[in-house]
């Protein structure tokens, strides 16, 4: 979409802000987009607001409804939204009509929505209106667009978007040659990652660690908004033969957040029935490691998570790479030096064959966490 003329430097500072309020709803309101929204006038800010949980008022409506608190008129005023206004019942009614009969002059988009209940029709609604609609580019339009890759992926391609998450030493590897990984990185490091698997709509691992670790996979220690508890991510195994014991951590947290396990199809029956009583859901699908991936996700994308995050191990993660599903790598470097030709390396499989064939990221940040490195690489954008 090519910028309107139009955009000016104080209605990039306003997108900025409604990129700010957007984040709020992080970890509230997938598989929906996040969303802020600002309404403005004379350069002033009149009304703010963000899409806060899923179900509820989106950010448009928000915003006139903070408008009209503050003892504001809206009519007349220019609407700042990070994502495409709807045109389309769901869960809430369309927040085109809620701008329309608010009389806002003008809007401007800093993205586009991809689905295809939008692509472009609310604008095209709002034009239709008389509304004059503003396209932004540059930084505030790549920032809104990174904002929502998850959303932006699940609407796409009916999958979710897969972040991998490793801890390493310096030389590159995750465990010892006798498969001790506990603790490569710090407190700190440890803390961020159950931030992530609140945000996040589930976390993966595969059935060996599962049975190495025994680990519950929740979000501990994470703050909340007042009032509520902290959102717990599914959790999913991918498990072929469905060995994931019955008495596993796991299974006895169902109670506290969901378990999915992704099965052969040639999984013993009285194990999968087992782990089916004992309230874990079920996905079948043909095949084992790479072969499973993509119709594991597809699956997973239809019971509306848009968001992972693959946790362990190296086979697995090897797996999801060769599938060409891994969008998103985060890695904690720890400031040790394992050594050791047994230990192992944070993603396994088949790989590239040759430096020519390996996958590029398209872009690289780094911070400090702790006494810890995080690396976090951008593979694909959505």
């Amino acid at each position: 979409m090519p910028e309107s003329e139009l955009i000016t430097d104080q209605d990039r500072l306003h997108l900025r802000r409604a990129l700010e309020l957007a984040e709020r709803g992080r970890g509230r309101v997938s598989p929906n987009p996040l969303v802020g929204s600002v309404l403005a006038r004379a350069g002033e800010i009149i009304g703010e607001g963000h899409h806060a949980e899923l179900g509820g008022p989106h950010a448009e409506v928000a915003a006139i409804a903070d408008c009209r608190r503050r003892g504001a008129d809206p009519s007349g005023a220019t609407m700042y939204v990070t994502l495409e206004p709807c045109a389309h019942h769901g869960r809430q009614p369309p927040c085109t009509e809620a701008i329309v009969a608010a009389g806002i002059a003008r809007v401007v988009v800093a993205s586009d929505d991809p689905s295809e209940k939008a692509n472009g029709r609310g604008p095209g609604v709002l034009r239709d209106e008389g509304i004059a609609v503003e396209l932004a580019e540059g930084a505030e339009a790549a920032a809104a667009r990174r904002l929502n890759q998850a959303f932006r992926k699940h609407a796409r391609t009916g999958r979710p978007l897969v972040v991998f998450k490793s801890a390493l030493s310096l030389d590159g590897k995750v465990a010892t040659a006798a498969g001790e990984s506990k603790w490569i990185s710090g407190a700190q490091s440890r803390a961020l990652v159950h931030r992530w698997r609140a945000d996040l709509d589930a976390v993966v691992v595969g059935v060996e660690t599962a049975l190495a670790d025994d680990p519950l996979l929740t979000a501990r220690d994470v703050e909340a908004p007042v009032g509520q508890a902290p959102r717990q991510p599914v959790r999913v195994v991918f498990d072929s033969q469905a060995r994931l014991p019955i008495d596993s951590a796991l299974v006895g947290s169902i109670d506290q957040a969901r378990l999915v396990v992704v099965a052969g199809s040639d999984a013993p029956a009285a194990r999968t029935a087992a782990l089916q009583d004992a309230g874990a859901e079920l996905i079948v699908v043909d095949g084992t490691g790479t072969a499973q991936v993509p119709a594991a996700l597809a699956e997973l994308g239809r019971r509306e998570i848009a968001s992972v995050l693959l946790e362990g191990g190296p086979t697995l993660a090897g797996s999801f790479h060769d599938a060409g599903e891994v969008d998103e790598l985060r890695l904690f470097i720890a400031p040790i030096v394992l050594g050791g030709v047994g230990d192992r390396a944070p993603i396994e499989g088949e790989g590239a064959t040759g430096i020519d064939e390996a996958q590029r990221a398209l872009a690289v940040d780094w911070d400090r966490i702790g006494d810890d490195l995080l690396v976090t690489a951008r593979l694909r954008e959505w």
